[in-house]
């Protein structure tokens, strides 16, 4: 039994130790790939390519957040048939066809052979727009790198398949003096991604065709590099299986019960503190209703003396200034307060009389 894992100095990952036994994991590699070897018998197509065979973590609770862990073996899990594609940015005064050359020479140099492809980002804008040459650029390649340079601006221009497949480009850092060995690094290495979705992740580690003891080597190294790189306190793997895409998982790895107990003892004083803490406060809310009763009743018991006020009298309003004196012409001649029909009959008749009184003119002749 051996104990792979180290401890962090951050607060981020502590005591993350997971022992394998690497008699049992070399038993489940053998098993393993006597069960590839006789499925590939009855299919032909198998016997050329080899099947990925991969680590599936399985972990105690669900991290909060996503994390990518980049995962160095010593032995490559891509077999020599694996495309891998290269985005490069657009040089200065230079086109597409000029771009991919100065890249493919700069690779030779640095001794990089993997790269089967190099794709500048102005041809990605103008070739891969449509929808279909997206899915078959996708399916062409299995593995794609991209410049740190440009890897802001390939989300808009790849689409969301390439992330949902766990195809996103991975971005170096092509200006580096140790460019080959970064990109062996990272072809022939691999990543395992912990989504904050579940607690189930898979990583790819080796191939059919490897030998037994390089798919072992390979399993500790990458549970080593997970349990080191893992953003969680505590030692949180619960079980690790080893599987490929047709076969069922062979556990090699099975978390203490011990850690149940500790699980329970945790969520046992998360409650209890949960308990105090509303504990207190109803304790602190009792005391303020007391208080609040306490100062009610004294404020009950000194009565406020409110004199009483007599109602204001209303003031008199002050009586207006002498009106102005009409015109004579515009008076009128009343002879009582009230206008009965006998006078509107007088001064009928009093008009009658003056017209029939005055002075007819002739007409001439």
């Amino acid at each position: 039994m051996r104990s792979l894992g180290t401890r962090e100095t951050d607060g981020m990952a502590e005591n993350t130790e997971v022992p394998l036994d690497r008699a049992q994991v070399k038993k489940a590699v053998q098993a393993l790939q006597s069960f590839l070897k006789s499925k590939s018998k009855a299919d032909v197509l198998l016997l050329d390519d080899g099947q990925p065979i991969s680590l599936l973590f399985t972990l105690w609770k669900i991290p909060r957040q996503t994390q990518t862990i980049r995962i160095p073996l010593p032995h490559g899990q891509r077999s020599d048939t694996d495309e891998v594609c290269l985005f490069t940015r657009d040089e200065p005064r230079m086109s597409a066809e000029q771009t991919q050359r100065f890249y493919k020479k700069l690779l030779e140099e640095r001794g990089v052979r993997n790269v089967s492809e190099i794709i500048p980002l102005n041809t990605l804008k103008k070739e891969y727009k449509p929808y279909e040459a997206k899915r078959r650029l996708l399916g062409n390649f299995d593995m794609f790198l991209s410049d740190e340079r440009i890897r802001r601006l390939l989300p808009s221009h790849l689409g969301k398949h390439f992330y949902t497949t766990k195809k996103m480009p991975i971005s170096i850092n092509l200006q580096s003096n140790n460019l080959g060995r970064d990109v062996q690094r990272l072809v022939q290495g691999t990543r395992l991604t912990v989504t904050n979705r579940g607690c189930c992740s898979m990583a790819r580690v080796a191939h059919s065709n490897m030998t037994a003891d390089e798919v072992t080597e390979n399993v500790e190294a990458a549970v080593r590099t997970v349990a080191a790189k893992l953003r969680m306190k505590g030692s949180v793997v619960k079980l690790i299986h080893l599987k490929s895409l047709t076969s069922v998982a062979l556990p090699i790895y099975t978390s203490d019960l011990s850690r149940i107990s500790v699980l329970q003892r945790s969520k046992d004083n998360s409650k209890t503190k949960k308990v105090k803490k509303n504990e207190a406060g109803d304790e602190t809310t009792k005391e303020q209703k007391k208080k609040k009763q306490r100062d009610e009743e004294e404020e009950e018991e000194i009565p406020q003396l409110v004199p009483i006020e007599t109602p204001s009298k209303r003031p008199k309003m002050e009586k207006p200034t002498q009106k102005p004196t009409k015109p004579a012409a515009a008076k009128k001649v009343t002879t009582g307060s009230k206008v009965t029909k006998a006078s509107i009959k007088a001064t009928r008749k009093a008009g009658k009389t003056a017209q029939t009184g005055r002075r007819k003119v002739p007409k001439g002749k």
